[in-house]
């Protein structure tokens, strides 16, 4: 059976990072690709590695098949997840296909009427930028995209996929939560990470850190996000199902109402999450700005499983209808 060119593309993905990995034996997975990513872009080859090495990277480099954007994607998203079993920590945890395309079909309902010919999309945490290329690949409009890892890995995975689907990207190596960003972006996209920041006296300058112990991240970097995409702008978060109902939620509360509008929070299908505790919504803001019709209600729903096409077709529909009503 013919290889599709997703295929073609990840086993040259997977041959490239195995190739460096002989040459580098204590280098894991995910290390290599970015790697192999570095050559794919410059040509250049370590000079330590052998003859035969050299010839075979430069050799699979040309041997790519002319891809669109989503089948480069989806190759390197696969090469991803294989490294990922190898060494997994807590943050290199890849958001699910699905998720991360409907995010995009998402912004760019959101961002329909905006009459910029580029837009400047943030995300405060970047990953390996699966997230950020799928929800370029989504957007009717051109897209400048701007993101932020601490972790060097993972950002290196994030060019890699930036520069194989030439999109244009400015990356950078730092967190998001005491760290400078753009100020005025458009819109901002993200699947946040959860768990405590460490940082306690850069929380204290947050409206949502909390006096005592650590804050939540997630609360951080969702106030980060308010504060830096522009008054009547969308941010677009993937947050825990009980994101009001956590200890900390008293100190988020305030920050939604008084400084932006919720304007849908919906429950990814449990069926997509190992437990009922690790189960994902996402949570639509906007920004206030003076004069700004808010509705009445936010679009509360359930989405149905992905899998069901008739199902979640109906959904898409309505969601369509009601942003189209809204915004």
């Amino acid at each position: 059976m013919e290889e599709t060119k997703t295929e073609q593309y990840h086993r040259i993905l997977h041959e490239g990072a195995q190739l460096i990995q002989k040459q580098e034996e204590e280098t894991l997975f995910l290390e290599a690709l970015g790697d192999f990513g570095s050559i794919i872009r410059t040509g250049d080859v370590p000079a330590a590695y052998s003859e035969e090495v050299q010839q075979e990277l430069l050799a699979l480099r040309d041997a790519r098949p002319a891809a669109e954007k989503e089948e480069i994607r989806r190759a390197l998203q696969l090469a991803v997840l294989q490294g990922m079993k190898e060494a997994v920590q807590p943050h290199h945890a890849m958001t699910p296909d699905a998720v991360s395309l409907f995010a995009g079909y998402l912004l760019n309902l959101l961002t329909a009427k905006e009459d910029k010919e580029k837009l400047v999309v943030w995300d405060p945490a970047v990953g390996s930028g699966n997230l950020m290329t799928a929800v370029i690949n989504q957007m009717d409009s051109a897209v400048h995209f701007v993101g932020a890892e601490p972790d060097e890995t993972l950002l290196k995975l994030a060019w890699m996929n930036a520069e194989l689907q030439e999109h244009e990207a400015d990356l950078f190596h730092q967190e998001s939560v005491g760290s400078p960003a753009l100020k005025n972006v458009d819109a901002v996209v993200s699947d946040l990470p959860q768990g405590y920041y460490p940082d306690d006296d850069t929380a204290a300058s947050f409206r949502t850190g909390v006096e005592e112990g650590h804050s939540y991240v997630h609360h951080l970097l969702m106030e980060q996000g308010i504060r830096h995409v522009k008054e009547g702008g969308f941010a677009v978060f993937l947050v825990p199902n009980n994101l009001f109902q956590s200890e900390q939620a008293a100190m988020l509360d305030p920050v939604l109402k008084e400084e932006a509008v919720v304007y849908a929070l919906l429950q990814l299908p449990q069926t997509m999450f190992k437990t009922k505790e690790a189960g994902k919504s996402i949570l639509v803001l906007r920004k206030r700005t003076p004069g700004m019709a808010v509705p009445e209600q936010a679009l509360l729903a359930e989405l149905p499983s992905f899998t069901k096409e008739a199902a979640l077709a109906d959904m898409m529909k309505q969601i369509k209808e009601w942003v189209e009503a809204h915004i």
